[in-house]
């Protein structure tokens, strides 16, 4: 009989542990060093030792005094018509009109007309290339390496919360952090989703949540660097890091992945994560929609993981842990609503075990797992998780979708695995199909302080 504590690790994961300590020890490392700097003493350098771990010491631009007239914000769109102005208006209020430059992936609706009547750059692309192409061709015909000192790509359908220049671009002040990934929220408001469409949108947030807070802040502390993903939906890089970056690989079907890998593969430096640097994005408002962005993301994942061999690095083994444990605890998922059926029904109608068949395979189970251990070593962390989030986010609403959202995380396991053997098996061009977009109330945006429109 497996205890329900193993239970539960194997389900939930070392991952979160491990990181979650890690990111203790981060929150205690920073306020040591706000004290010290409170006190009157100097701040505490930032390690320049370790630049010596490095590929590209001496990386083009590495500035560390950095303000929002130095970011060229990328915004790649296909057939955004619904959104494009609401996100356009949005960055336009944080960073000056001329610095944002949208490029069109082969959209056949009014989103060229309707952004370049925003007064921000904008250009075609002379037929669909996919995301990933689109920035490569962008970045170079906008000249934005040699322009900015940092590039922002920004997803069409994301808005930039009050706050987030000021909390993400102090991080470049490590001249090792070559990346800052932005802490992303899912926006429901304002979207009159239905049932369905708040339970995926609350579902979403609760990963982003626990992913964000107990995985990525301490996968991104500066003495333990290394995350698997800097997320493309609202992320920065430094112009002078772009050149050594492959942005579209062939193969590929989405790009950030790949360019993650790239920056820890290739030695170009850190990456800088904070959850203060917040940005709300918009994911699928119906189940077939979620589906398919969980095809992509797990497909993107394991093509990545294919295209970059091992090597003997921190993030080669935080990678693999990783892998090892997303892998255990989907097969554990898969198997769970069989294994509660096998042995509940027979709790509940004693009488099935007078079917040979049944009695064998109610054995065979029960010699592994109880309905107590299910109960203690998986429903019942599940809600507490949810719980935790609910607190997180000062919304109680998320207990509602509670009971629901294990059943969605039986859906993204059976994804996991079904993506595994595409990534080997197939190629992907990266061309893609926006989900349905919704136009947001204004009303449940924001404001931001006029100061962000200055620098």
């Amino acid at each position: 009989m497996i205890p329900w504590w193993v239970l539960a690790i194997a389900v939930f994961g070392t991952n979160f542990t491990l990181w979650g300590l890690i990111g203790l020890m981060r929150l205690l490392d920073t306020s040591t060093r706000k004290w010290r700097h409170g006190r009157g003493n100097e701040a505490v350098p930032w390690p320049s030792a370790v630049m010596g771990r490095h590929r590209f010491p001496v990386l083009g631009n590495r500035s560390t005094d950095v303000d929002v007239g130095d970011v060229a914000v990328l915004m790649p769109a296909h057939n955004e018509e619904p959104v494009i102005v609401d996100s356009i208006q949005a960055i336009t209020a944080l960073v000056p009109p001329g610095n944002v430059h949208v490029v069109s992936d082969g959209s056949t609706d009014r989103t060229v007309e309707l952004a370049r009547g925003c007064g921000v750059h904008v250009i075609s692309t002379s037929s669909n290339l996919g995301k990933a192409g689109a920035l490569q061709e962008a970045i170079s015909r906008f000249g934005l390496v040699d322009r900015f000192a940092v590039v922002m790509l920004l997803d069409a359908d994301t808005h930039v919360e009050p706050g987030y220049f000021q909390a993400a671009l102090p991080l470049f002040a490590d001249p090792e952090v070559v990346a800052v990934a932005g802490c992303v929220k899912t926006s429901w408001r304002g979207r009159a989703l239905g049932p369905i469409g708040k339970l995926v949108a609350f579902h979403r947030q609760r990963i982003y949540t626990m992913t964000q807070y107990l995985l990525k802040f301490g996968q991104t502390w500066r003495r333990v660097n290394a995350t698997h993903i800097v997320p493309g939906f609202a992320s920065m890089y430094r112009a002078a890091v772009l050149p050594y970056i492959e942005v579209n690989p062939p193969g590929l079907v989405i790009e950030d992945f790949n360019m993650t890998f790239e920056v820890y593969q290739k030695r170009l430096g850190k990456v800088g994560f904070t959850p203060s640097a917040v940005a709300t994005t918009q994911d699928p408002d119906n189940f077939k929609d979620y589906v398919k962005q969980c095809k992509r993301w797990a497909l993107g994942l394991w093509q990545t993981v294919r295209r970059h061999p091992p090597r003997a690095s921190l993030f080669t083994a935080m990678l693999a842990l990783l892998l090892l444990e997303m892998l255990t605890s989907s097969v554990l998922l898969v198997l769970l609503p069989i294994v509660a059926v096998v042995l509940l029904v027979p709790a509940l109608f004693g009488e099935v075990l007078a079917v040979p068949v049944v009695q064998e395979v109610h054995a065979f189970v029960a010699g592994f797992a109880s309905p107590p251990s299910l109960l203690f070593g998986v429903l019942l962390p599940d809600l507490l998780l949810t719980c935790i989030v609910a607190l997180l986010q000062r919304q109680p609403r998320f207990l509602l979708f509670g009971p629901f959202f294990l059943v969605l995380r039986v859906v993204d396991a059976v994804i996991a695995l079904y993506a595994i053997p595409g990534a080997w098996l197939s190629r992907s061009s990266g061309r893609w199909r926006s989900p349905n977009r919704r136009v947001i109330d204004p009303a449940t945006r924001p404001v931001p302080p006029a100061a962000d429109a200055t620098g």
